[in-house]
């Protein structure tokens, strides 16, 4: 397999901001005029494809807030608070259940947050059992069930627990290693703490553990970054992501508490993102796109692999045939050809579920342009490759006559060796695969490619 190339001046050049295509159509072409109504009309559809579940809970609570948080979060230190927002998430349950097949299988399920482990065990275990009771969830641990940790809120004994109750995978938030980093962010989490709940969790028998970086973030090096990413190899989890710090005070109030001039420099940036990809690859993980990297025996790297890598808003993903339900404020979910999202605020969600109704707020509608455009996308984006007759088949379409336009524009990118186009389809180059959501871009009918938008954050 050709090695991944990082080219500094290329990278530059092409540094827009875009879309990180976790859905097609992306979350800023959700609208108000889709309501619960069309939501129920959608399960309707959905219930007669069969096709297996995932569940989505957004737990929104923490304990501390961490400077560069942009999530829709309530920070406490009040663990009382949690209850009255869980009622409502148990009855939101037996609305969202009643819709649906009792006999549709929930493949995947997620916890995130906030921080999920911020509720209390007889609260996790009771979240669970009221899943299980309106759901189909797997009894075998077949299923992909996974949870978000703040390694300083649990104990061996909440781990040993979360395994207990279903739960198989993990991810672990991170960020950085260095002392001096975490404390500019607010967020001070000793090694030791990290090494704690991996630790446990692989002797509870977690299936798969990932762990979750953030480069450009105050007082962050080359150097000191490259200390985090060797205790990161020690600790060896299975995947790692490594996301880009977005600084974007005007909209996410916490961030206005960094020091901007504590920022490293847009050269920096690409430097830590640079010695990172070398780093891990030649610490034995694989590639997988974007800021994702696996062990090549991890199902990830297995199912990319295999051709049968998607995404969702989760991240990458092993289980394409899902439709998800989002359970909780503001949480998304995708059902049949449309995607639907819960109220964003806290009154607007609870007061929607006291009036025994859905938490729908907006979604879009999927049209038969979107869903072609949806799977070239996410062919690009998985797999590095498109291959024209297998979209041609699927949609009875003629790819170089429906997509004429969107193929001419590739001219700058087959120059500058990002991309090889061919009869038979379009092949990611090395040099190209760091610039997968430019490629992509040029599919998404709503944005110019060559401009990108504001609405999303640049790729380095």
């Amino acid at each position: 397999m050709p090695k991944l190339e990082f080219d500094t001046d290329l990278i530059k050049r092409y540094n827009k901001a875009g879309p990180r295509y976790t859905s097609y159509p992306t979350a800023i072409q959700f609208n108000e005029n889709y309501s619960a109504d069309t939501y129920r009309e959608y399960v309707r559809k959905s219930n007669q494809s069969g096709r297996a579940l995932s569940l989505y809970f957004h737990i929104p609570f923490c304990d501390t807030v961490c400077f560069y948080c942009g999530c829709n979060k309530v920070v406490t230190k009040d663990r009382s608070k949690a209850a009255p927002y869980l009622e409502r998430l148990h009855k939101e349950i037996e609305m969202q259940s009643a819709l649906f097949d009792r006999e549709r299988k929930v493949d995947q399920l997620h916890w995130g947050g906030g921080t999920p482990t911020f509720i209390s065990h007889d609260e996790m275990i009771a979240l669970m059992n009221k899943t299980r009771q309106h759901f189909n969830l797997h009894d075998d641990d077949q299923g992909e069930y996974s949870i978000e940790i703040d390694p300083r809120e649990v104990t061996r004994e909440s781990i040993q627990l979360l395994r207990d109750i279903g739960f198989n995978r993990m991810s672990l938030g991170v960020q950085d290693f260095d002392e001096n980093v975490q404390k500019a962010v607010n967020r001070i989490q000793p090694r030791e703490v990290t090494f704690a709940t991996l630790n446990a969790a692989k002797a509870s028998g977690f299936k798969s553990v990932s762990v979750d970086l953030i480069y450009g973030l105050p007082k962050q090096s080359p150097n000191s970054f490259d200390y985090t990413l060797d205790e990161l190899i020690t600790l060896n989890p299975d995947r790692v992501s490594i996301f880009n710090y977005a600084h974007l005070p005007e909209r996410f109030k916490p961030q206005r508490r960094i020091n901007a001039d504590e920022l490293p420099s847009a050269e920096e940036k690409l430097e830590i993102f640079g010695h990172t990809i070398e780093k891990l690859t030649n610490a034995g993980y694989v590639y997988i796109g974007m800021d994702h990297f696996a062990k090549p025996t991890d199902e990830l790297a297995i199912a990319q692999k295999n051709g049968e890598l998607y995404r969702n808003f989760q991240g990458y993903a092993t289980y394409s045939n899902c439709d998800l339900i989002g359970l909780g404020v503001t949480s998304i979910g995708t059902m049949d050809n449309s995607f639907a999202q819960n109220h964003r605020q806290m009154e607007s969600y609870i007061n929607a579920i006291d009036s025994k109704e859905l938490a729908i707020a907006r979604g879009v509608t999927i049209d038969h342009d979107d869903i072609i455009r949806r799977e070239v996308i996410m062919q690009l984006i998985c797999h590095f490759k498109l291959d024209f007759k297998k979209i041609e088949s699927k949609f009875n379409i003629n790819f170089k006559e429906y997509f004429a336009v969107e193929l001419n524009n590739y001219e700058t990118m087959v120059n500058d060796g990002l991309i090889v186009i061919t009869d038979s389809g379009i092949n990611v180059q090395p040099r190209g695969e760091l610039l997968i959501r430019n490629i992509c871009m040029n599919f998404d009918r709503y944005i110019q490619p060559e401009k990108g938008t504001s609405n999303f954050s640049k790729l380095i």
